[in-house]
């Protein structure tokens, strides 16, 4: 069994020093606040594999009743301090790391002022890692964030919110770098209830014209002949699933969406863990495809 990245909710640790309608509506349904319990094992899938994993997926789970045939398109903007903390503590692997970032459901180009969002942090303490995220409008989400301005929302928990503020005033956040992608998700049936694939695909990024809402150049950080699948179970990875990644010569993959992206733009060398992006164009980008029947 691969080693797994466990994900649960606990109270957050002190510092170290150191569109409403459409695909995906759904997954943002109201609640105060959001915790996931999961573990979690990613893999760089080439895209000449992807329709045989993608059978066999079809064969044992279902796609997502909420996602659509294309599944839906996934953008999040991430905060950091002028210094790149929280990109460090990831490549450093430290024991304890965070990072906060606004994420947004549905297609660039559309959207009001007051469409949803989540505001995220991701956190880790030694082999702990949970996520948890509040839903707000998108222009509160942007008061909170990137005019550090306390506010109040009937469906967000104060708490966590006030946790945001004092993050983002303390170490003085500011949006850092931006990721985008086409999601198609799987849920588990059955015994496997708790799972979760996702594949990720045509991952691109920028580091500028931070508006989730913008239509605004971006560029492939992993190239376009590459899916990202992550696997999230609440207890383990099936051994099924594990053993399908084994014939297909998948290992475990340490990716970061953020990390790819800080690193493609140049804001920091290139580590070990880079993935290489090829220099392509949209318009050159292999076709995405739809899943069968399920």
């Amino acid at each position: 069994m691969a080693t797994l990245r466990q994900i649960v909710s606990e109270p957050a640790a002190r510092e170290p020093r150191a569109s409403r309608t459409g695909p995906g509506a759904r997954l943002r349904a109201p609640g105060r606040l959001h915790a996931f319990n999961r573990y979690e094992l990613k893999y760089l899938v080439p895209v000449t594999q992807e329709a045989e994993i993608r059978a066999e997926l079809a064969a044992r789970m279902h796609t997502d009743r909420n996602a659509g045939p294309d599944g839906y398109t996934v953008w999040s903007l991430y905060y950091d301090t002028q210094g790149l903390r929280f990109y460090w503590e990831k490549i450093e692997g430290l024991k304890f790391r965070r990072k906060l970032r606004i994420r947004r459901y549905g297609d660039l180009g559309t959207g009001a002022d007051d469409c949803p969002v989540s505001v995220e942090i991701k956190q880790r303490v030694n082999r702990v890692t949970q996520k948890r995220r509040v839903l707000l409008p998108y222009d509160l989400a942007r008061d909170l964030c990137d005019r550090r301005v306390r506010i109040e929302h009937p469906g967000a928990d104060q708490g966590f919110v006030d946790e945001v503020l004092d993050l983002v005033h303390r170490l003085e956040l500011r949006p850092t770098a931006m990721t985008g992608y086409r999601r198609v998700p799987y849920v588990g049936t059955e015994a496997d209830l708790g799972l979760r694939v996702t594949l990720d695909h045509r991952v691109r990024g920028r580091d500028r014209d931070f508006d989730l809402r913008a239509e605004s150049e971006s560029r492939y950080i992993i190239s376009p002949h590459f899916v990202v699948m992550e696997v999230k179970a609440n207890e383990r990875a099936p051994y099924w699933v594990t053993d399908m990644a084994a014939r297909f010569g998948l290992q475990v993959q340490r990716i970061s969406k953020y990390c790819q992206s800080v690193e493609a733009f140049g804001k920091a060398p290139r580590s070990v863990f880079h993935v290489p992006a090829e220099d392509v164009t949209e318009e050159a980008r292999p076709p995405l495809h739809t899943p069968g029947p399920a």
